[in-house]
């Protein structure tokens, strides 16, 4: 199924909808639960002002972001990278 210039929210469950491809696409204010997105690939997304909560990072990589204000359990990202540099 394709969909191009809508403006309708879309409530989707109980679906498959793997090797799905979403370019160009507003997804703000969108709400994810009990979603797979193993194997996926992000780039160039917008997460600023994100919450993640309950999440397997197992195998994860990230690279060339801004992590400006990014916490990881209330600690901020910048502070965990300065104390990394200090220990090596």
């Amino acid at each position: 199924m394709k969909l191009k210039n809508t403006g309708e929210a879309l409530e989707v469950t109980n679906s498959n909808l793997a090797n799905s491809v979403f370019d160009d696409v507003n997804l703000q204010g969108a709400s994810f639960n009990n979603v797979n997105l193993s194997k996926s690939t992000f780039a160039d997304i917008n997460f600023s002002g994100s919450r993640f909560d309950n999440l397997n990072f197992t195998q994860v990589e990230i690279g060339a972001c801004d992590t400006t204000g990014m916490k990881i359990r209330g600690i901020l990202v910048s502070d965990l990278f300065e104390a990394y540099r200090r220990q090596a």
